[in-house]
């Protein structure tokens, strides 16, 4: 019988398996006094990168250069596709993913020196495709902040997603942004259920912060959507409704969905989070994404990874298209344009160096 691992409040995973490329395995020690598994700290490492701007080619991602200024996400999503990128440094994808956090300090240097550059062609850099550019240790450590005050001197446009209320924060740089049409944001809801989020992404904002940002950034006249993220079937899929209405309500103009990706790691680390909280639920829940990916917990085909397949995608799709209708939420995106892009001259440079 597979091992099911103590839960650890404030955490979404309970365990660090191993990594699929090392091998290792490291569990973290029981508290003395309690017998419990103790909760382990956040710990921030620096990322030394050398070049700030990631591209992808998949096609059915909608932008080309990425920026994130995390690796790591202290959010503790235990669904989160990222996961497995931390095994690329060594870490596992459980614990360590959202306890070790990698950070680009120096992010606002390199991102105006790529901006600067003649070799950069000016276009929409996406945030927090990876890991959220609005976790936790953002409020104190403000490198998002940075960036966007250096998009914003530059003019070039952004796209941002995330979970967190601490987007609001900054509502002064994104309206300087919008006045170029050079910012859309995006909030992702996954459930309206306090107690569903509080075990299944433990250190995101509440769903009432996340509808409080989108009418914040909407009175603010900034663009903004909903991103209803991931669909879990047999858990979440039954809010998706009473979300879209939500989020209409509080000022969101457009909407998308996402079906819950569970790769590699991510499939064990979910199935045992399952067990830990909705152990009545769990085969039903499994099943059901089964039933969207051709039997198995994850296809990572283009076209099928982000929507899956089958009878009952299709009737998520189907559902989602009513309702963004008749709510006005299938507005078309805002464009974001680049005309407005001004490279700083030298001199310009000299004043923040």
């Amino acid at each position: 019988m597979k091992q099911v691992h103590q839960k650890i409040k404030g955490r979404g995973s309970s365990d660090n398996p191993v990594n699929r490329f090392e091998g290792n395995y490291i569990d973290y020690d029981l508290d003395e006094e309690t017998g419990e598994k103790s909760n382990p700290n956040t710990k921030l490492y620096a990322d030394h990168a050398k070049e700030i701007i990631s591209y992808n080619k998949s096609p059915d991602i909608p932008f080309n250069a990425g920026l994130n200024v995390y690796r790591g996400c202290e959010h503790g999503c235990i669904y989160c596709y990222a996961r497995p990128f931390h095994e690329y440094l060594g870490f596992s994808a459980g614990l360590d993913f959202e306890t070790k956090i990698m950070v680009k300090y120096e992010a606002p240097k390199l991102l105006r020196k790529t901006l600067q550059s003649q070799k950069w062609k000016p276009q929409i850099i996406a945030m927090s495709a990876i890991t959220d550019c609005y976790q936790p240790i953002e409020k104190r450590l403000m490198i998002t902040r940075k960036c966007l005050e250096v998009l914003a001197e530059f003019r070039n446009p952004v796209g941002i997603i995330t979970k967190n209320h601490l987007i609001t924060r900054d509502v002064d740089l994104l309206k300087e942004l919008n006045e170029y049409s050079c910012v859309s944001t995006t909030i992702s809801v996954t459930s309206l259920d306090n107690k569903i989020t509080e075990v299944m992404e433990p250190r995101t904002s509440r769903p009432y912060r996340r509808l409080k940002a989108i009418e914040k950034l909407a009175k603010a006249g900034i663009p903004v959507g909903v991103n209803v993220a991931p669909v879990i079937p047999g858990l979440t899929d039954h809010e998706c409704v009473d979300i879209l209405k939500s989020a209409a309500d509080a000022g969101a103009t457009r909407a998308n969905f996402i079906v819950v990706r569970l790769p590699f790691k991510v499939s064990d680390l979910f199935e045992d989070w399952l067990e830990q909280n909705f152990p009545e639920r769990k085969e039903k829940v499994l099943n059901k994404i089964k039933d969207m990916r051709g039997g198995k917990l994850y296809d990572a085909k283009f076209g099928k990874r982000m929507k899956g397949q089958g009878n009952f995608a299709t009737q998520i799709k189907d559902l989602f298209a009513v309702h963004t209708k008749r709510l006005g939420l299938n507005k078309p995106a805002r464009k974001l344009t680049t005309k407005h892009f001004e490279r700083c001259s030298g001199d310009q440079l000299q004043l923040f160096t």
